[in-house]
């Protein structure tokens, strides 16, 4: 960690003003592995500064995650400490702010039985549902920030020398999230405006459809009547802004549940559930997925497509362009909050209500009424490259260029 103490109190600060943007008299939550403690210490420090009443941190540890997926006895997969998701929900009905702190190791469940990491999943998914939906709806402020961790580190620069990996992987996530300018604050609000200005324009254009093409993908996604596109920052629901990711690129909306057809293939690697699933594709008719190959990690691919019936739909479609500050860096990350922001991307399973004018305040019924997907997951995957053209349909049916070889085309 040497030399990176100035830009690690910077990227602390960075996070708890901007991105959980935490209140005087707040409590914080952070969900952090036991590799990050240094820099879960700094978001103590700068969240009590900013007037947080309480900072719970929860810990964990990959290898004790491993030992628990690979050792338990079946039937501790399909029951998940309820005192514990309770407990959360409460803290958000408190207007706690959540912040979650990845090391990802992207093959930390290579040789794990995917049956047993599917239940996992699936018990951990129904028990955080409140607390998910709490996120989802943004109910509660919450962002998603990463750091390096040794295995991390190898995946991603596995040509330098191990004592050179996690400082490149330190450098490499700084430039990401803008911590290595002078200002990283003020760059950030002007990013975050310049990213409205762009979801502005999607809002006004009201497409119908968007049709996308590149090598192996020909889809064409319909939109929701009066879907709202959305960008880096939200507000909860007491009107308090905060950034759910960071880094962030990508402009999003929710499609029409029913309304994709054709086939997407992927252009990066997919760490889902610590196992990579590589060069898939997906085919899909009146929005279900119908069919899928991977050419790696197939068994995982089908138990996040089967996880439930929503899980066979989009809820998410993302536009980032291919010329961003990750994206030049040219490193795949295998890690989704990176790697997101360096390709367009669609997501499987659960759409965001807050994609649909008045959609906050619809049941889920009505939601479903007005074509939003729901699920218990939500995985992001990425499509997008340099060749990457996508016309947007206006309501009057004509079409224009949205995208011509990864880039916008439309100002």
């Amino acid at each position: 960690m040497t030399g990176h103490h100035g830009n690690l109190d910077k990227y602390a600060s960075l996070v708890i003003q901007l991105g959980v943007h935490v209140q005087p008299g707040q409590t914080l939550v952070i969900f952090a592995p036991l590799v990050s403690v240094d820099f879960v210490r700094l978001l103590v420090k700068r969240a009590y500064e900013a007037g947080a009443k309480h900072v719970y941190v929860d810990w964990f540890d990959s290898e004790i995650t491993r030992l628990k997926y690979e050792m338990a006895p079946f039937e501790a997969l399909l029951e998940y400490p309820m005192w514990q998701a309770k407990g959360y929900e409460e803290l958000a009905n408190q207007n706690a702010a959540f912040l979650y702190v990845a090391a990802n190791n992207p093959d930390l469940m290579q040789g794990i039985d995917p049956k047993r990491i599917q239940t996992a999943s699936k018990t951990a998914n129904t028990a955080m549902k409140g607390l998910t939906s709490a996120r989802l709806t943004n109910k509660v402020s919450w962002s998603i920030v990463a750091v390096p961790s040794p295995a991390w580190a190898d995946k991603v620069f596995p040509s330098l020398p191990q004592e050179k990996r996690l400082d490149a992987l330190w450098n490499a996530i700084f430039k990401a999230t803008r911590v290595d300018r002078e200002d990283p604050i003020q760059d950030w609000k002007q990013h975050a405006n310049e990213l409205e200005a762009r979801s502005s324009m999607l809002n006004q254009k009201q497409y119908t459809a968007l049709h996308y093409r590149a090598e192996g993908t020909d889809i064409r996604v319909s939109l929701p009547k009066d879907h709202i596109w959305v960008s880096a920052g939200s507000r909860n629901q007491q009107g308090t802004s905060f950034i759910a990711n960071m880094p962030t690129e990508e402009v999003f909306t929710s499609p029409l549940r029913n309304g994709v057809n054709g086939t997407v293939k992927s252009t990066k690697p997919l760490s889902y559930n610590g196992v990579l699933i590589e060069n898939f594709s997906l085919t899909f008719e009146d929005g279900k997925i119908t069919d899928y190959q991977a050419e790696k990690g197939e068994e995982m691919l089908k138990s996040l497509v089967e996880l439930d019936e929503g899980s066979h739909y989009l809820g998410e479609i993302a536009l980032v362009p291919h010329r961003s500050p990750i994206s030049e860096m040219n490193l795949i990350f295998y890690n989704t909050l990176y790697d997101e922001n360096a390709s367009c991307h669609f997501a499987i399973g659960r759409a965001f209500p807050f994609c649909l004018k008045s959609g906050i305040a619809m049941s889920g019924e009505e939601l479903q009424q007005h074509g939003l997907n729901d699920s218990l997951t939500h995985v992001d995957f990425m499509m997008g490259s340099a060749d990457m053209d996508i016309d947007g349909i206006l309501p009057n049916g004509e079409t224009e260029p949205l995208f011509r070889r990864g880039d916008w085309a439309v100002s």
